[in-house]
């Protein structure tokens, strides 16, 4: 835990944080796929993990009280919720024990693949009456990978891109069910010696330069059209998912 007071390295996650705050701003999505991706080359893969969880909660929550309409939210992703709750909680406690390569592998194959059939063609959308079992899915899926990993994005990236909601709806969705697994996962990390002191409080710093780069993402929104929105996500997520490999193959 020394290395995190190192002033250079402070700076550094300082950056790091603005910038994957305004993708997160921009895209309403991306702020763990960035954030981790780019602090684990410089530090533990597990701190990094670790480091991301506060700032995770507080951006979504911010995500959803701008876009308003959280009764709605409740109402419509409960199935969801309790999924990723539930999931979320039990994996995050196998987390330690787990080899990190093999999940890379599964997480970055499959962000991959979505995001190049995205790429080329238009994905199917889901039917009203399937969206209560493909909430479930989603849900079980995010808190699997988002247990052991912290990025829980791609399955709910999926599942919107199905929903075809346009770009501020997109945003308002995403806020809430990537912040609704901010909490287990803090929790689950806090249980099981993951979060040692005093990485809470560098975790909680990491907000400040989190939520300026979100505010800068916010004023860049307007600029994309909801078919560059859509390219933008998936290009992301496509790179994410190439550094994923990247990590399963080499380990770094």
């Amino acid at each position: 835990m020394h290395e995190l007071l190192s002033l250079p390295l402070v700076m550094i996650f300082v950056l790091v944080y603005l910038f994957a705050g305004t993708i997160k701003g921009t895209l309403g999505v991306g702020l763990p796929t960035a954030a981790v991706g780019i602090s684990s080359q410089l530090t533990d893969p597990q701190l990094a993990v670790a480091l991301v969880v506060v700032p995770v909660f507080v951006t979504n929550a911010w995500q959803v009280y701008r876009q308003g309409q959280v009764r709605r939210m409740v109402r419509k992703l409960w199935p969801y919720t309790l999924c990723i709750w539930v999931s979320l909680w039990l994996v995050s406690q196998l987390a330690p024990s787990v080899d990190q390569r093999l999940v890379f592998a599964t997480l970055g194959a499959g962000i991959c693949a979505f995001s190049i059939l995205g790429l080329l063609t238009q994905l199917p959308g889901i039917a009203p009456r399937f969206d209560k079992p493909a909430q479930i899915v989603a849900g079980a899926s995010a808190g699997w990978f988002g247990g052991l990993s912290a990025i829980w994005a791609p399955p709910v990236v999926i599942y919107l891109l199905t929903m075809r909601l346009d770009r501020e709806d997109f945003v308002r969705h995403s806020g809430f069910m990537l912040g609704v697994g901010a909490l287990p996962l803090l929790a689950g990390y806090l249980s099981n010696g993951q979060m040692p002191w005093p990485l809470p409080l560098w975790s909680l710093a990491m907000i400040v330069p989190t939520l300026i780069g979100f505010a800068i993402g916010e004023r860049l929104r307007p600029w994309l059209g909801g078919r560059a929105f859509r390219t933008a996500v998936l290009v992301l997520f496509f790179i994410a998912g190439l550094n994923l490999l990247r990590r399963a193959v080499f380990g770094v």
